[in-house]
Order: C-alpha cells, then sequence, then structure tokens
C-alpha cells in the first residue's frame, strides 16, 4: 500500500530534493508551503502558512503515514535580523505542526534541524532549533509521537536558492571575480550534495531503528573555506581574487559547531556520494545557464 507523506516546506531547497527522493521511490507526497516551487510537480502543492493552526490542521490528513518538517527560517543571517519572526515560524510554527500530528496515527514526525543546535554559535536560529527538538522530544513522552531529528550540515547543490551558500558564492565569483569572506579561511565545513542527504532523508523512515533519534547528516567533503574557495578559483580557471577579511565571523562556528550537551546524535554520511569538485562544477555550469538567460 502507498505510504502518504506530508512535506511542510517541500517548496524550498532540501525539502525540494527530498519530496522528488520520496516521488523517485513511490510515497504519495502533499508539499504544504507558502509558494510552490518550480521544481515541485503543482499536482503535489498545496498552500499552507505553518503559523495559521486551522490551515495546518487542513492539510494534515487522518492516512497521513509520514510528516517532514523543513519549514521556517533555513538561513542563520537572516534569523539574527529578524529573530521574533524566527522563534515564530521554526518554534510556534513547528509546534502548530506537531499539534496536528499527534492527533492522528503517524508513524514518524522528521524534523529538519541543524548543526547549530548544539552549538554556542547560530544565534537565534540555532535556539529555534533546539527548542524546536525539545518540543519534539517532549510531545513524544507525552503523546508517544514517534519522531527523528535531523541535524543537517553543509548541504548545497546546483540549484538557486537563498540558503545555497556555494551556488551563491559562484555566481557572485562570476559577477564580480572575486571572493570576498569575513572570516579568515580557516573555518572546516563537511559539505554534502542536496541529492545525497535527500536519499538518506528518505532512508531515515524506512528503518525502524532510526526511531527516536537525533541524526548527524553531513558529507565526507571536509574541508576549509580557503580549500573551497581554491578550488573554485582553479575549476574557473581565472584570476579570480580571493579576499579574507579576517573581520568577524562570531555567529559561524569555525571548526566544529557542537559544544557540549548530553544527548547523543548518530552520524549518517552517503556511500557513494556526489565528488565535490564534480558538484562544484556543475554548480558553476547551472550559475552561467541562468546568467545567460537574464
Amino acid at each position: 500500500m502507498q505510504k502518504r507523506v506530508i512535506v511542510f516546506g517541500g517548496s524550498g531547497f532540501l525539502g525540494g530534493y527530498v519530496v522528488n527522493e520520496l516521488i523517485k521511490r513511490n510515497y504519495h507526497v502533499t508539499v504544504a508551503d507558502l509558494k510552490r516551487s518550480p521544481h515541485i510537480s503543482p499536482s503535489v502543492f498545496v498552500e499552507c502558512d505553518i503559523l495559521d493552526a486551522e490551515r495546518v490542521n487542513a492539510v494534515v490528513s487522518s492516512n497521513t503515514d509520514f510528516i517532514y518538517n523543513f519549514a521556517g527560517f533555513a538561513n542563520l543571517d537572516k534569523a539574527i535580523e529578524f529573530p521574533v519572526k524566527t522563534l515564530q515560524l521554526n518554534v510556534i510554527g513547528n509546534a502548530n505542526i506537531l499539534e496536528a500530528a499527534r492527533k492522528i496515527r503517524l508513524e514518524r514526525y522528521v524534523f529538519a534541524s541543524s548543526s547549530y543546535a548544539l552549538s554556542d554559535k547560530g544565534s537565534f536560529y540555532g535556539i529555534s532549533k533546539l527548542a524546536s527538538e525539545k518540543v519534539i522530544d517532549e510531545y513524544f513522552k507525552r503523546y508517544g509521537l514517534k519522531y527523528s531529528i535531523i541535524r543537517y550540515g553543509s548541504v548545497y547543490s546546483e540549484l538557486e536558492f537563498d540558503n545555497n551558500y556555494i551556488f551563491n558564492l559562484i555566481r557572485k565569483a562570476i559577477l564580480t571575480n572575486k571572493i570576498e569572506h569575513d572570516g579568515d579561511g580557516e573555518e572546516v565545513r563537511e559539505y554534502i550534495h542536496a541529492s545525497d542527504a535527500s536519499v538518506l532523508s528518505v532512508n531515515i523512515i524506512e528503518d525502524d531503528k532510526y526511531e527516536n533519534e537525533h541524526l548527524i547528516l553531513t558529507g565526507f567533503e571536509r574541508m576549509k573555506r580557503s580549500e573551497l574557495f581554491e578550488m573554485i578559483k582553479e575549476i574557473l580557471n581565472t584570476d579570480l581574487e580571493i579576499i579574507l577579511k579576517k573581520n568577524g565571523y562570531k555567529h559561524h562556528y569555525k571548526l566544529s559547531p557542537y559544544s557540549f550537551h548530553p544527548l547523543a546524535s548518530k552520524k549518517l554520511i552517503s556511500n557513494p556520494f556526489i565528488d565535490m569538485g564534480q558538484g562544484i562544477l556543475e554548480c558553476i555550469k547551472e550559475v552561467k545557464r541562468s546568467m545567460e538567460k537574464e
């Protein structure tokens, strides 16, 4: 029997990849979001504001098997600029979905958290994710609502989205012939292509061992920001200027996002995976295609 899945925030960057992976595996998918992405079929889309509890209740039908929540603020810098809106969307919006979910016989609630959830960095974004994780855990304790919490690391792809750091970095580099970075370039990230992340995200609901678990989802591609910049420069084969301002990157972590916390997490990695160089090359191709259309 075909399983039914609702993806809140399914028009977003990572949510869209997960939607297409679910469809590929023959799930019946409903995308609930404010706007439809061009990468998502109109046939699976319903308009929904997660701050509208009545609308959320109307979207969550009694025969739903799984719910993913990718909705809310996903950009750290914007979250710092709009703290109240961040807390409303990421915490209250999440609670509205949980409240609707606990009224049905849901198999699993999957929450898109962040590696900043257990960090002293990340400001209001990290705080909102950690608060939501705690609320989800309490819904399980009180109502038996099973969950999987996925703490995503540095996800990228060749699609243009506001929170796709590498794509936007490459686009700006091509337009200005330079990369400007506020930090010193020594910051380390573990990059994972969104298509690899989506495969693992769907694998999670197909295995009971991930029930009520906190999961870290990053890639093999661990590198310094400066190494990423040099790789982009080499692939572009230009005299790209790299400017390391070293004037503050205080809301972002340097080597690890994690601060001590008693809850343990399991780390998932994709094997096989999309090579970082190939991924950047695809980003460059798509940036240039989009610029040619403009």
